[in-house]
């Protein structure tokens, strides 16, 4: 289903429904920002923290559940919860999941600050 612009409105409802279950599980500092415009590769990017890698890994496989059931596939996962940065990528939807350590270092809303904030969630 595609709205005025031609874009998928799935892929902003299962961006949203994963931002709601990473906090539902205690992720912190959870963002959206919709970079359609920005970005090639993708509309939406979803970045969070964990504070640990037991949590990196619960939030990496509910996360994959969560957005799944919202009509999404997992094209690609990268990284591991034990190196502090796991990405999800769905196509339309990415989701960066990030230790303290590794945001700090990668501090990618500055990378894509240009795209649009549409959720934080402290």
């Amino acid at each position: 289903m595609a709205n005025d612009e031609g874009i998928s409105a799935d892929a902003g409802a299962a961006a949203r429904k994963a931002i709601d279950a990473a906090s539902d599980k205690q992720a912190s500092a959870v963002v959206l920002l919709d970079v359609r415009g920005v970005s090639a590769f993708t509309d939406y990017m979803v970045v969070l923290t964990a504070g640990s890698v037991r949590q990196l890994n619960a939030l990496a496989d509910d996360l994959t559940e969560t957005v799944a059931a919202a009509g999404l596939r997992v094209n690609h996962r990268e990284g591991a919860p034990e190196s502090g940065w796991v990405l999800l990528d769905f196509g339309a939807v990415v989701i960066h999941l990030f230790s303290e350590e590794q945001r700090a270092f990668y501090r990618l809303e500055q990378v894509w600050r240009e795209g649009k904030e549409l959720v934080r969630i402290q």
